[in-house]
């Protein structure tokens, strides 16, 4: 009786931590449903928050969660469900913590209805353009991307929809976008549950 008290005990306190930055099988988890902003700086005024059991953001002029690490390589899994008209995207290696934009960082976009749709939902803004268009707006996606020098692979809901060969940023912490559309139209509303990541 008492040592599965303890197993209980010890399995409630792993729970609790799994979304504190600390390496659990070689990844780190940054999100963990509603858990894991303090491992993160604001930078904008999206207003992100705890909701349902995920970290949410649908108002403001636009705005990230910013990783108060810096990471190199690694393979990361992000688990998020973006409205059909969410302007949202996974910043990566990104060369500044604060004035983020997309030609300072690589950006995995999460943007169904980006105008140009070279680089929209599954391409990489600018470098990478969409291999197989894949729609995320309204349902949970997973996207797992691993960047390794020159080289990031993204795979979005288990299909490979671009690949890049860029040395411009090999290091840097990673970002979570809010962002609107085109003429500050209101863009709609980006959840995130889960974010791992684990070095290579």
């Amino acid at each position: 009786m008492k040592r599965s008290l303890a197993l209980f005990a010890l399995a409630a306190v792993l729970a609790a931590c799994s979304y504190m930055p600390g390496s659990m099988g070689g990844w780190t988890t940054l999100i963990d449903g509603d858990k894991g902003l303090d491992n993160f700086t604001r930078d904008g005024d999206a207003n992100w928050r705890a909701e349902d059991g995920a970290i949410v953001a649908d108002k403001g002029k636009g705005g990230f969660l910013v990783s108060k690490q810096s990471f190199g390589d690694y393979r990361l899994r992000v688990e998020f469900m973006p409205d059909h008209n969410a302007n949202s995207g996974i910043y990566m290696r990104c060369s500044v913590s604060s004035g983020l934009t997309d030609k300072l960082c690589h950006e995995a976009n999460i943007f169904d209805q980006r105008p140009d749709q070279t680089f929209a939902t599954g391409g990489i803004v600018h470098l990478g353009k969409v291999m197989q268009p894949v729609k995320a707006g309204g349902k949970w996606n997973v996207y797992d991307i691993t960047a390794q020098g020159r080289r990031i692979t993204v795979v979005l809901n288990g299909v490979k929809t671009t690949e890049i060969d860029n040395a411009q940023f090999l290091s840097g912490p990673l970002a979570l976008q809010f962002g609107n559309l085109p003429n500050n139209v209101p863009g709609g509303a980006i959840r995130f549950r889960k974010v791992q990541i684990r070095p290579l």
